[in-house]
């Protein structure tokens, strides 16, 4: 089927994690980018003394204590005005496009070393929505990847929604015709779409009148992360706390930023600092920030986002965790429950789940039509989350995909479709 795919890819930029899928044989097949790994984070540090490490290799150098600055979540900042804005990376402030650009390059680079040639060809993976409710921010956000894609070496860019590329995957597995939802749910977006599949019909080039309904929301495993941290880690840190003037707080904008992966290097602004530093004097609970001060004096505040997103994974098997908090104080550390993730997260769960009815009106299909839900994106292992898909399918079968790959075979499947020679 897939003859001549010569240098074509699918190119999944996620914003935990990113894959790079080329055609062998017959068959999508994703890179190892990093040591035997076809999955690498979506994660960039740039060390204080000049050089640059991604992926698993970033945040490693984050965790030894290496001076630099860690960037994480990348792809939450397309369709903001952040992206034209400039970040402090060591003595220099770089652009976060020129940040993204240096990335995907990198990516693009070892998937060639991998592979044997260059790249020129590539089907970049997008969430339906990069701004919920803004088509002029989702189209700045396409036209943003386009004109990276380009810089780094790519000749032709097109784009397939990351559910549709996910469905081209699960395709590959099903030996009847069916009527499927696919659920991608991931590290900063929720993307569904409702499509008729077949064998037969996954050899057809053209596949529009296939697709029932494309829906998503601007919710992923960062947001999950976000609440959880806010509900159980920012309150030590003062979050909440109240100020020595009657009915007020102390301010919430420096822990929304704390615990929010794509923001917490502003918050190691010297200013920012100060400011807080003189919130402590009128803050009830001064011990309360003089917390927060360590956390960010010492630039740790990733440390912490890390320490969530594991109890948050780790809570899928074990009713409780702790996150040990010593190195901010003696004896500190925060209990985390099971049902503590379902409590402060349960509203994107719910928003989630709203989305579904959305998609299957646009489909024109009640829940009970559909076949199969095949899930795939890492907060699908969260047990609300998969509850609110599965609870509005009474006879679909549940589908496990490739969590981390699902997305970037498919992508490769439609780049072998639109580039290679059939």
């Amino acid at each position: 089927m897939y003859s001549r795919p010569g240098a074509i890819c699918g190119l999944d930029f996620g914003t935990s994690n990113t894959t790079l899928g080329t055609i062998i044989g017959d068959s999508p097949v994703l890179a190892a980018l990093e040591g035997d790994h076809a999955t690498i984070p979506s994660a960039i540090f740039y060390k204080t003394d000049a050089g640059t490490h991604i992926g698993r290799r970033a945040i490693e150098a984050y965790v030894e204590g290496d001076a630099g600055r860690l960037m994480r979540s990348l792809k939450s900042v397309l369709g903001t005005t952040l992206i034209d804005e400039t970040t402090r990376v060591g003595r220099a402030r770089v652009s976060f496009r020129d940040v993204i650009a240096y990335y995907i390059g990198a990516v693009k680079r070892r998937a060639e070393e991998v592979v044997g040639y260059p790249l020129r060809h590539v089907v970049h993976g997008r969430p339906v929505h990069f701004v919920d409710d803004n088509p002029t921010g989702d189209a700045r956000a396409e036209a943003t990847l386009r004109d990276i894609a380009k810089r780094t070496g790519f000749d032709d860019i097109s784009f397939q929604f990351e559910p549709i590329a996910a469905a081209l995957d699960y395709e590959r597995q099903i030996g009847t015709e069916e009527i499927a939802l696919i659920a991608d749910i991931g590290g900063g977006t929720s993307d569904f779409s409702v499509v008729r599949l077949s064998p037969e019909r996954h050899r057809h080039a053209e596949r529009k009148d296939d697709i029932l309904a494309n829906d998503g929301v601007r919710i992923g495993g960062t947001d999950f992360d976000r609440y959880l941290s806010l509900g159980v880690v920012m309150p030590l840190l003062g979050y909440r706390s109240a100020m020595k003037r009657e009915d007020l707080e102390v301010p919430s904008s420096y822990f929304h930023d704390l615990a929010t992966w794509s923001s917490i290097n502003r918050m190691y602004d010297s200013k920012v600092i100060s400011e807080i530093r003189q919130v402590r004097y009128e803050a009830k609970e001064p011990e309360l920030l003089d917390r927060l001060v360590r956390v960010l004096d010492e630039q740790r505040g990733h440390t912490l986002a890390m320490d969530v997103e594991g109890v948050k994974i780790g809570l899928s098997e074990t009713p409780k965790s702790n996150i040990a908090l010593e190195w901010i104080e003696k004896g500190l550390e925060a209990e985390v429950r099971r049902k503590d993730l379902v409590s402060y997260t349960q509203r994107l769960a719910d928003r989630i789940e709203a989305r579904i009815d959305i998609c299957l009106k646009q489909a024109g299909l009640a829940g009970a039509d559909i076949d199969a839900v095949f899930l795939t994106g890492g907060s699908v292992q969260l047990a609300h989350v998969r509850k609110a898909i599965t609870a509005k399918l009474p006879a679909a079968r549940a589908i496990d995909g490739d969590t981390f790959g699902a997305v970037g075979k498919g992508l490769t499947i439609e780049a072998a479709r639109r580039y290679g020679t059939s």
